[in-house]
This record gives structure tokens, C-alpha cells and sequence, in this order.
């Protein structure tokens, strides 16, 4: 069986906002690039002190729903 990489984004609701989990637990309901980068630092993945977060890095993130420029 495949793992799942530590953070899944998954498809926009309604509203938007698309859910976002870290090892299987919600962080946050996410509307914007911005805001899933800033539960993955509140989180602990953005290593060095530039605080960047690789939305884009696979073995990361796996985007459900259509990738990182979909919002709606």
C-alpha cells in the first residue's frame, strides 16, 4: 500500500477554502497559497531560517482536487 505524503490538501468546498491536514490531523482551512504555507510553518515545514515553504515539492504535499492554483 502507498503512503501519503505528510500533508494533504484536499478539493475547494463550497466556500473555497480547501482543508488541509498534517499526518492525518486538520490544521486549517486554507483560501490561498499564502494561507497553506502559513499552517505548514505553524506546522514545522519550513526548515532554515527563510522560513519557505515548497508548495510545489513532491513527497510533501499531495493536492486533492486540482493543484496549488486551484481555489474555486
Amino acid at each position: 500500500m502507498a503512503e501519503h505524503p505528510p500533508v494533504i490538501v484536499y478539493p475547494p468546498s463550497a466556500t473555497g477554502g480547501r482543508r488541509v491536514t498534517v499526518h492525518g490531523q486538520i490544521v486549517g482551512l486554507a483560501h490561498g497559497r499564502g494561507e497553506v504555507a502559513a499552517l505548514l510553518r505553524s506546522a514545522g515545514f519550513a526548515p532554515g531560517p527563510d522560513k519557505v515553504v515548497e508548495l510545489d515539492r513532491p513527497g510533501l504535499i499531495e493536492w486533492r482536487g486540482g493543484d496549488l492554483d486551484t481555489w474555486e
